[in-house]
């Protein structure tokens, strides 16, 4: 069987998103011998060029499954285009107000007082419930992507999160921790006093081991893409402690880091996401001068926190033999026994930096 994975370029600012569309099987065969995936959509104009995308490289206005990964609106916006424009036979989603109380109080208040809620869990909630009822509307099934959920044909497996893990992000959205609030803004704001320039090589690496994002980020659901042995790995915008418990899976089942052919970097390349730690094993050691695996990362066009991405972190999968690919504005295609393309030309990964920002959280 083939493969191709199409990133789509989302945002121009600091802001990005993904916008992801897949397919496999037999891709020079009728559509009936593949299957197509759509893993997050972007903003609302990203889910429209996501339709023409899948029509004119995929020939078909069929998707197989939609994977909404966490209500963030750079990822969830534009599904609701691919469900209304599209034969969706099945979404992908979790449904907060199922496992929270707090969450489905929550939910009452949007048709009517949605500005008594705090803003982030505002508009997790809107986004899910859009996309429900515009799934409701259209008549896709909905299923949650909660660890151990696999396609029926068993080549995409959700690793994270679990159904308890879940349980416990939702907790810290709805009622987070004052204290705990006031002292990731301290130590963000000592952070940016402190930034500055610092050195790295292929061996010399200053990404930090306590990377921190938010609970929302953390619920992202976490794919693995398993065609003829070659594995793929989808993150969404998961952080350490979820990437952590997805790799536990992984694992258990005989995993060895460097087995990726392909890997998402996860949050656009924010260096709160990952650690060494981490990315030894997933992608193998640092210190490698050769390519082990692929990586894409979806940026927005322009950078001017340098935050998405940030060099430490293409550099740190590039140490591990996963050069990164940026969409920045353009198209990313990643692909394998799959028809050729017109117009496509070779992308150029990011290069090892050996000057990188530094926050003081090394």
């Amino acid at each position: 069987m083939g493969y191709e994975i199409d990133f789509l370029p989302v945002g121009e600012e600091s802001s990005g998103g993904d916008a992801i569309a897949l397919r496999y099987g037999n891709l020079y065969g009728p559509r009936d011998e593949q299957t197509v995936i759509v893993i997050d959509g972007g903003y609302l104009d990203d889910g429209e060029a996501l339709v023409e995308h899948i029509w004119k490289h995929y020939g078909t206005g069929i998707v197989d499954l939609v994977v909404s990964t966490h209500p963030d609106r750079d990822h969830i916006s534009g599904l609701r285009v691919v469900l209304e424009r599209m034969t969706v036979k099945k979404l992908l989603m979790h449904l907060p107000w199922s496992h929270s109380a707090g969450m489905a109080r929550a939910k009452t208040l949007l048709s009517y007082s949605a500005r008594s809620l705090r803003a982030e869990l505002r508009d997790s909630l809107q986004g899910a419930s859009d996309l429900e009822e515009v799934a409701q509307a259209q008549g896709v099934p909905i299923e949650e992507p909660f660890r151990d959920w696999t396609s029926d044909d068993g080549v995409l497996r959700v690793l994270g999160p679990t159904e308890d893990y879940y349980r416990e992000l939702l907790a810290e959205i709805v009622e987070p921790d004052p204290a705990q609030e006031a002292k990731k803004s301290w130590e963000a704001s000592i952070r940016r006093l402190l930034a500055s320039i610092v050195s790295e090589a292929l061996w010399t690496e200053t990404l930090g081991e306590s990377g921190e994002t938010s609970a929302k980020n953390n619920t992202s659901a976490i794919c693995l893409l398993e065609v003829d042995g070659r594995k793929l790995l989808f993150t969404g915008d998961a952080g350490i402690p979820a990437l952590d418990h997805a790799l536990v899976a992984l694992e258990a089942d005989g995993f060895q880091p460097g087995d990726l052919r392909f890997v998402q970097v996860p949050h656009h390349g924010s260096r709160r996401n990952v650690s060494p730690s981490i990315l030894d094993r997933l992608l193998g050691a640092k210190g490698k001068s050769g390519k082990v695996g692929t990586a894409f990362a979806s940026v927005p066009k322009k950078n001017p926190e340098h935050k998405h991405p940030a060099k430490k972190t293409t550099n740190a999968f590039l140490r591990r033999g996963y050069p990164v690919h940026l969409t920045q504005g353009a198209k990313k295609w990643h692909h394998h026994d799959a028809p050729g393309r017109s117009g496509y030309s070779t992308s150029i990964p990011e290069p090892l930096h050996t000057e990188v920002e530094d926050d003081g959280n090394a």
